[in-house]
């Protein structure tokens, strides 16, 4: 291919750019837009702004970024999830805003609460978690039969009250036991125990 063939000029800023400055166009005679790739961007973007729509901002970005319409932060590939259909092969967002969107998800989703009725709830037990009043309350607990949210605990509580399978009575032998107060057992038969009643 001679230099002549490997270059285009663009109709619109009438420099001479090479051939992978263009987009290609099966309808035109040589295969490839008339405008180069940056014209073309702005040229779009007047338009859709003149027709009132909501056009995102062109953000000049350095190799390996990319501009982050949540944060509205250039960030390496590296902070982003791939997207094998998306033009670049990245998501629409960043890892961090993604994972703000998942949690307001689930919050939705799994509780029926926004983050705002999560937070007024965590500033009612004023940051701290019901259960020990010491760590910060991260975690909604809801009770598992009826799905009524209960308080936001800690992670140890949390975690504690499951592995007691959210039983109330298991929950004061627990106290009990801690208080030295635990059940002696009485031997009922050979090998058989009772608790106390």
């Amino acid at each position: 291919m001679s230099t002549e063939e490997s270059v285009k000029r663009c109709s619109r800023c009438k420099e001479s750019k090479p051939r992978a400055a263009f987009a290609s166009n099966a309808a035109a005679r040589d295969g490839l837009q008339a405008y180069c790739r940056e014209c073309w961007a702005a040229y779009h973007q007047a338009r859709q702004l003149a027709k009132g729509r909501n056009v995102r901002p062109r953000v000049e970005t350095p190799e390996g970024h990319k501009f982050c319409r949540n944060c509205e932060e250039i960030k390496p590939h590296s902070e982003w999830h791939r997207n094998a259909t998306a033009s670049d092969g990245l998501a629409t967002c960043c890892k961090a805003c993604k994972a703000v969107k998942g949690r307001r998800g689930h919050l939705k989703r799994q509780y029926g609460m926004t983050e705002a009725d999560r937070d007024a709830l965590v500033a009612s037990q004023r940051g701290l978690c019901v259960i020990c009043l010491k760590a910060p309350a991260v975690h909604v607990d809801h009770c598992h039969e009826t799905g009524r949210v209960r308080g936001v605990l800690c992670f140890n509580c949390n975690s504690a009250i499951g592995k007691l399978g959210d039983d109330p009575d298991a929950v004061r032998r627990a106290a009990a036991y801690l208080e030295g107060t635990s059940w002696k057992p009485t031997l009922v038969a050979p090998g058989v125990y009772q608790l106390p009643s």
